[in-house]
């Protein structure tokens, strides 16, 4: 097996083997994989017409995605390819980022107690909402969200844009990288962010996203950046605000999905990677479901 690195020029091929599937996940979305493909080293090859993707999580541990498009009588040759290649290159799992139902049908193929170990990823898990409870901020639960909603819209002069004018682009770059330099902590994930930030941006008609930035001032004070996966569901893929200004996370969490995604049913805002105060913030806005994800190794 011979891997290629992921380029942006590989969104067409990629996408022919991820749209016929309705995946409720954030990971298997081409502009997922192009965020973090530096930072978890994303790479991928076709196998028995299957598209293979090998990455790397955040400890530097290499792993597969499962298998896209194969034919059901090959998947028993390609996990004993890919179980083959793991050996050899010492990987300490065989798949990661697996869905229940791939979990299901591999536990039919491969039938043997105590040869595999399969365990739910929790610190990866996506979290799904309602996307109308998110557009309204309606209830008792969204009761605090709302209030630093209408905080925002009395006490600043402020004006929504959406990002696709060149100007409006260079005002999201410089946002993002003044706020990267005023975080005490310089996480690694937090640097590949943001480059994947300045690269998307510049692309955001070929990646097929959307998104709004919000000056307050004249100045970004917050932005945020997402897709629609199918029909049913948009993902968040980037949300970044000045933390000094009351409300404006509130205000660009309901604005982007009431300007672009107003039709989606289901918004995945990803996972919060154990981050305490994220998976806190995930939380308080009441997820519908977790969409769960598992770890498969020998």
């Amino acid at each position: 097996m011979v891997f290629k690195k992921l380029c942006l020029e590989d969104k067409i091929e990629i996408d022919k083997y991820i749209s016929p599937y309705k995946f409720l996940s954030c990971e298997y979305s081409f502009t997922s994989l192009y965020i973090w493909k530096d930072a978890c080293d994303i790479q991928y090859t076709i196998y028995k017409q299957a598209l293979i993707i090998k990455k790397k999580d955040f400890d530097g541990n290499y792993h597969f995605m499962q298998p896209l498009g194969y034919a059901k009588e090959d998947l028993g040759e390609i996990i004993e390819k890919l179980k083959a290649y793991r050996q050899e290159s010492n990987m300490k799992y065989l798949f990661k980022d697996l869905e229940e139902s791939f979990i299901e049908e591999f536990n039919l193929l491969i039938n043997k107690e105590n040869e595999f170990c399969i365990k739910e990823d929790r610190d990866n898990f996506d979290y799904l909402y309602e996307a109308k409870k998110l557009m309204t901020l309606s209830g008792k639960k969204l009761h605090s969200k709302k209030n630093h909603y209408n905080a925002f819209i009395k006490n600043y002069d402020y004006e929504v844009v959406e990002i696709n004018d060149k100007i409006v682009i260079e005002d999201v770059k410089i946002a993002a990288q003044k706020w990267y330099d005023e975080t005490n902590e310089k996480d690694i994930k937090l640097y590949y962010e943001l480059q994947s930030i300045k690269g998307i941006i510049s692309n955001m008609n070929l990646l097929n996203l959307n998104g709004v930035a919000v000056y307050v001032d004249g100045k970004v004070a917050a932005f945020s950046i997402g897709e629609s996966l199918n029909e049913k569901l948009a993902i968040i893929h980037i949300e970044k605000g000045d933390k000094n200004i009351n409300g404006v996370y509130s205000f660009i969490a309901k604005t982007l999905i009431d300007k672009c995604f107003s039709n989606a049913e289901i918004i995945n805002r990803e996972q919060d990677l154990g981050i305490d105060g994220l998976r806190k913030s995930k939380m308080s806005y009441y997820p519908l479901k977790l969409e769960k994800k598992f770890i498969l190794s020998f």
